[in-house]
């Protein structure tokens, strides 16, 4: 779940976007991955102003490492990309705002459910996201998966239009479309490094 933290430190406020992630853990987490991206792993169901309460004690330390890292470029190794790269992009790019929404048309009949827009993503870590305001994101590199796991990124997202956890009764839903989500799981997770583009 795609949120936005609030936090102060040395009496200023800072505005950080963030992604809030709940599932079984014990505990909370914070990542900040190249980039800036940050990533608070929660337990299911720990109430989110106790989430917030502990993020608010690392402010100061979120802060710095946002800003650390914001400008670092992750899995790019810091070379310039070449125009061929920049090209072959734009292309998977461009048929990505055309391929992606009309899978999520084809399931959003199956799935039901509401959202407000699909955005297409260069993001580092994550293959799609669904924010609290129903906006539908997904990773570019999803055109170079085989298409049984684009579907399942997009299954994926749109449950969580219905469930905005990965509750049991989440994972049910998924598997109630792709009865085989699990193997589309498994590939992206061993195989989704591979899907740069050369």
């Amino acid at each position: 779940m795609d949120i936005t933290l609030v936090l102060y430190s040395h009496g200023f406020e800072h505005k950080l976007p963030a992604s809030l992630i709940k599932s079984n853990r014990r505990s909370v987490g914070i990542t900040i991955n190249p980039g800036g991206e940050i990533i608070i792993r929660a337990p299911k169901l720990m109430p989110d102003t106790l989430i917030m309460s502990y993020v608010q004690k690392k402010a100061a330390w979120i802060i710095d490492a946002y800003k650390n890292q914001k400008n670092i470029l992750p899995s790019d190794n810091f070379t310039k990309k070449s125009p061929q790269t920049l090209a072959l992009e734009k292309r998977y790019k461009d048929a990505a705002k055309e391929y992606i929404p009309k899978r999520v048309e084809y399931y959003r009949v199956l799935t039901g459910g509401t959202y407000s827009k699909i955005t297409i993503r260069d993001q580092k870590t994550r293959w799609g996201s669904c924010s609290s305001n129903g906006t539908l994101s997904f990773n570019f590199r999803l055109m170079l998966a085989p298409p049984r796991v684009l579907d399942y990124v997009v299954v994926h997202e749109l449950c969580h239009l219905t469930h905005m956890n990965h509750s049991r009764e989440f994972w049910n839903m998924v598997e109630s479309i792709l009865p085989d989500y699990k193997e589309q799981k498994k590939w992206l997770k061993d195989n989704g490094h591979t899907l740069q583009v050369p």
